[in-house]
């Protein structure tokens, strides 16, 4: 019973954020937001095999930032920022864990053509309303987490998986809502997916650990 605790704090505080704090005052409403994510780290550490492993310790850096860029996405390029940072270890994490597989390769044919299909729309937007200042951080972005979700399908762990492909639903969500046309009920799709995410990249780590054997030498044997 124990191991369920924290998933379903990690739920509980995720459904109070999303459907119960009002967006004032923003002090507040930041506090309840970051709640969920502190939990999803400390979820994350409680992961760890027995000896720790560059994965778990990239993965852990990667939602740090994250939760970094939660905090500061009101300044919509230091958080944008703190988030591709987080995707960079994700990344870096996922590939040290490279299973070659022809599915995840040819993966890249439809993880390209989504790459291609948000930047020409999130390019046009920006043009249109004259905010050509953000194009580049934008693109960046898109190209980074379309190859961290790559990275994560070349791991062949479901929980990397399926978590970074919720988080880029939920990027897409939000970029799609904030410079494209409004999507009904965003902020539910945008948060429910992207704490969702969060979580799963968390879980991923003890699945990564049991791929972790150690070296057995006279003193272990013992």
């Amino acid at each position: 019973m124990k191991k369920y605790v924290l998933p379903l704090m990690i739920l509980l505080m995720s459904f109070v954020y999303i459907f119960f704090i009002p967006p004032e005052p923003l002090p507040v409403k930041l506090l309840f937001k970051l709640i969920p994510m502190w939990l999803v780290i400390g979820y994350a550490y409680l992961q760890f095999p027995g000896v720790t492993t560059k994965t778990s310790r990239l993965l852990l850096a990667g939602l740090f930032f994250c939760m970094l860029g939660d905090g500061l996405l009101v300044w919509f390029v230091i958080g944008l920022t703190a988030f591709l940072i987080g995707h960079l270890f994700y990344m870096t994490a996922f590939f040290s864990q490279w299973r070659f597989s022809a599915l995840g390769m040819f993966s890249l044919l439809p993880i390209g053509a989504y790459a291609w299909f948000m930047g020409t729309e999130l390019v046009g937007a920006l043009q249109t309303a004259g905010n050509e200042a953000l194009i580049m951080p934008v693109l960046a972005y898109i190209a980074v987490i379309s190859l961290m979700l790559w990275s994560s399908i070349m791991t062949g762990n479901p929980w990397a998986i399926f978590g970074s492909i919720l988080f880029v639903v939920s990027d897409s969500v939000l970029s799609w809502n904030m410079f494209v046309s409004d999507i009904p009920y965003s902020d539910v799709f945008i948060m429910t997916t992207y704490y969702g995410a969060q979580f799963l990249i968390a879980r991923s780590i003890a699945a990564f650990g049991r791929r972790y054997v150690p070296c057995r030498t006279p003193s272990n044997l013992m």
